[in-house]
């Protein structure tokens, strides 16, 4: 394929853009991608710059069978599941076998939700055209194409309010927050010049195990946080690995004390994979006596997505009352699938 084209991208921000000339969009829960067609030819381009495209044949073959013949989308690749996004099924997509792939892609095939136009037959480039001309063309590219299972268009408003609301459902399994783009900018690939907002939530947790840093015994470097699922058990819900250092080893002697507990009763830490080491993987269980209070941005099937952020000891909570109902989001229709709200 052609040499790889640089992704305008987002720096995180804490609250939502004041004042006019603002577009908000949903910052989607998937894969960031560019869709080039050239002809018989397309590709999937991921923020890495390498090509997605055997990852994801039956997208592939879905652009090749639209009408226009060359054209240029910013979006992101998706899999709706249960009416929301499923993203542990767009990571099971990375894997090496082509025949699992291909079956993956006929039992959760996934779609492009598009927000940007950078190029077609038609108008040529339209990297240096503001994003108010660009989003009229993307609209206008997606209407003439009809029926097109492949795409969705990604709402977008220039209601703060609304961004508002959106941010509101965020990190609930189909949101990851809210971008905002200004109107009169051309695309800048290559940097940051987008604006991402992301919901921040609190949730108490007992501390189940630790990881030593490095692997070895030493200082303490992660605390692996539970909640308690409906049997009573404790479940693995995350970590969290913002110690201070020169409270570490204070730390770490607090928490050997507790070590010979039962550790997680329900869902343990997994062993090594691909992302992690066999040294990685070794965590000490602990007796279920501290409780943590912890920030957090996205929950993908009871389970923190991202690292948390520490932010204060609760002695005061017993850790029976850290369940899993505190992750327990809203059940609201699809953004994608129903409206816009």
């Amino acid at each position: 394929m052609s040499k790889a084209i640089a992704i305008m991208e987002a720096r995180q921000v804490d609250a939502l853009p004041d004042g006019d000339g603002w577009q908000y969009e949903p910052k989607w829960d998937g894969f960031r991608c560019l869709a080039v067609r050239n002809g018989d030819r397309v590709d999937l381009q991921g923020k890495s710059g390498k090509s997605l495209a055997r990852f994801f044949p039956e997208v592939v073959t879905a652009l090749a069978a639209l009408k226009p013949p060359r054209f240029t989308l910013d979006g992101e690749l998706v899999i709706p599941r249960d009416r929301v996004l499923d993203f542990d099924a767009l990571q099971m997509r990375l894997h090496p076998s082509a025949s699992r792939i291909a079956r993956l892609a006929r039992e959760t095939p996934a779609i492009l939700v598009v927000f940007d136009l950078l190029r077609t037959a038609d108008a040529g480039d339209l990297t240096n055209r503001t994003l108010g001309v660009r989003r009229k063309a993307l609209e206008s590219f997606v209407d003439k194409l009809g029926t097109a299972p492949v795409l969705r268009l990604s709402p977008a408003t220039n209601r703060r309010a609304q961004a508002a609301r959106w941010l509101s459902r965020a990190g609930e399994g189909e949101l990851d927050g809210v971008v905002a783009k200004r109107l009169d900018e051309p695309y800048r690939g290559g940097e940051r010049a987008m604006l991402k907002i992301k919901c921040l939530r609190t949730a108490d947790c007992v501390v189940g195990g630790f990881r030593y840093a490095g692997g070895e015994r030493g200082e303490v470097g992660s605390l692996l946080l539970g909640l308690y699922n409906h049997q009573g058990q404790l479940d693995h819900v995350g970590f969290t690995s913002g110690i201070a250092r020169n409270k570490r080893a204070a730390l770490t002697t607090k928490l050997e004390r507790l070590r010979g507990g039962p550790g997680f009763t329900g869902k343990a830490p997994g062993g090594p994979s691909r992302w992690s080491t066999e040294r990685s993987a070794q965590w000490e269980p602990l007796k279920p006596r501290l409780v943590a209070e912890v920030q957090y941005d996205h929950v993908t099937g009871d389970r923190f997505r991202h690292g948390t952020g520490f932010l204060r000891w609760r002695p005061d909570k017993p850790p029976p009352q850290c369940t899993l109902d505190q992750l327990q989001s809203e059940a609201r229709p699809s953004l994608l699938l129903k409206g816009h709200g």
